[in-house]
């Protein structure tokens, strides 16, 4: 399936998104230092466990019914645990700023960034939106308990009451 995206170069110098080969699913993300006062860019540098939003020089318009999810790089995780904070970071369908990457430095030593380099992926990705059901959740006064059971108040939220696993939620499915 091809889905065309406008793409916009906030900088001439600023470099394209690319596959670096036919199977790939993501395309790769460059960082985008912008020049200071004509002189080249400096690099920019994260430390240790430091974090650091970095700009690509890049827009999208990602089609109605899409997102753009920002993914680390495997390679650049495992050698120096360079990834991405809020990853998947999502590029909504109505976002038109320059796409930024939150990366986030999980090793030992600082990393060293510098314009070109690639810093993420970017995949496209169809969006299925939910139309939820159900009645608004009332917060429980001091009459009542402060489950979440006494705001299920009949509709198809019942069925989740017989569920086996109801509620419960991190880690209640256990790990085999």
């Amino acid at each position: 399936m091809t889905v065309f995206v406008d793409l916009k170069l906030l900088y001439p110098d600023a470099k394209r998104p690319e596959y670096q080969t036919a199977g790939a699913s993501g395309m790769d993300l460059h960082a985008y230092i912008p020049r200071a006062q004509g002189r080249q860019p400096e690099a920019l540098r994260i430390p240790a466990l430091g974090r650091l939003l970095v700009g690509t020089g890049i827009s999208l318009a990602v089609p109605t019914g899409y997102e753009g999810q920002v993914r680390p790089r495997s390679g650049w995780a495992l050698s120096d645990g360079l990834t991405v904070l809020n990853s998947p970071g999502t590029i909504d369908s109505d976002y038109r700023g320059e796409v930024k990457v939150l990366l986030v430095n999980l090793g030992n030593s600082a990393v060293t960034i510098h314009t070109g380099e690639r810093i993420a992926q970017l995949v496209i990705a169809p969006v299925v939106r939910a139309n939820l059901n159900g009645e608004p959740v009332a917060a429980p006064t001091e009459d009542e308990p402060n489950e979440s059971d006494c705001a299920l108040r009949g509709g198809p939220h019942r069925a989740a009451e017989r569920k086996p696993r109801g509620d419960a939620g991190f880690g209640s499915t256990g790990k085999k």
